[in-house]
């Protein structure tokens, strides 16, 4: 399967054949769907063919690797046979708010010291859980720190390094929660230029300025050292 979203984050469509079709959803040849992982939720959106239209609510991983996409349509729908060509389409609004909230917590890990223990994203509110004491965090200098590096219009962007390189270099990785994916020989490490580099196979946005600016609207104990900080986007 081609990974579309991996090289273009901002493709909304793609003409797809349908290569199965089971009890857990439809895999196509390529997609730009999003798959669940990293904290990130799957792309919901439509695939269209022959005059018809069926609504996917959600897009999930499969047991075949980190290329085995699973598009989870909702129930009740007429679905396409093996070998159907279709057009997949992205809810881009949802995805695009996810691009950006998924950038903004790439810039709230850079400010924030101490490892990551865990993270979620969403299209309203995001958050990420840091080891790190509570006297440490400040919602108001944070939001300050965070949106002057989203002011600063940053280019964002991915590299690759082989797996070999990664496991030289472990100081790459910031999330305790989640382990980088090896095993293909490659990983995919995503920058904010002179701000962060860590591996990351989700969808950011191209410059920091998209993100539009955040606010951090708590911060929440979750043990002795365990601090959630979750942020909203302003708009």
């Amino acid at each position: 399967m081609d990974a579309l979203f991996r090289e273009d984050a901002y493709a909304r469509s793609c003409v797809a054949t349908v290569t199965a079709v089971d009890e857990r959803g439809i895999r196509l040849d390529r997609t730009v769907f999003y798959p669940t992982g990293g904290g990130q939720p799957g792309d919901s959106g439509t695939l269209r063919f022959d005059g018809l239209e069926v609504r996917i609510r959600d897009t999930v991983k499969g047991d075949g690797g980190p290329d085995d996409v699973i598009h989870v349509p909702e129930d009740g729908q007429e679905l396409p046979a093996t070998g159907t060509a279709v057009e997949a389409v992205i809810d881009w609004d949802r995805r695009y708010r996810h691009m950006r909230m998924h950038t903004a917590l790439h810039l709230l890990c850079a400010v924030v010291p101490g490892s990551v223990t865990g993270g979620q994203i969403g299209a309203d509110k995001s958050r990420l859980d840091f080891n790190v004491p509570a006297e440490s965090l400040d919602k108001d200098a944070i939001a300050e720190a965070v949106n002057r590096l989203i002011a600063a219009d940053t280019p964002v962007g991915t590299q690759w390094i082989t797996d070999e390189e990664m496991a030289a270099k472990p100081e790459l990785v910031r999330t305790m929660s989640v382990k980088p994916p090896t095993g293909s020989g490659r990983v995919r490490l995503l920058s904010v230029e002179g701000v962060d580099l860590q591996p990351c196979g989700g969808t950011h946005v191209a410059h920091t300025g998209e993100i539009g600016g955040i606010e951090v609207t708590k911060i929440e104990n979750k043990g002795k050292q365990n601090r959630r900080v979750i942020i909203a986007l302003k708009d």
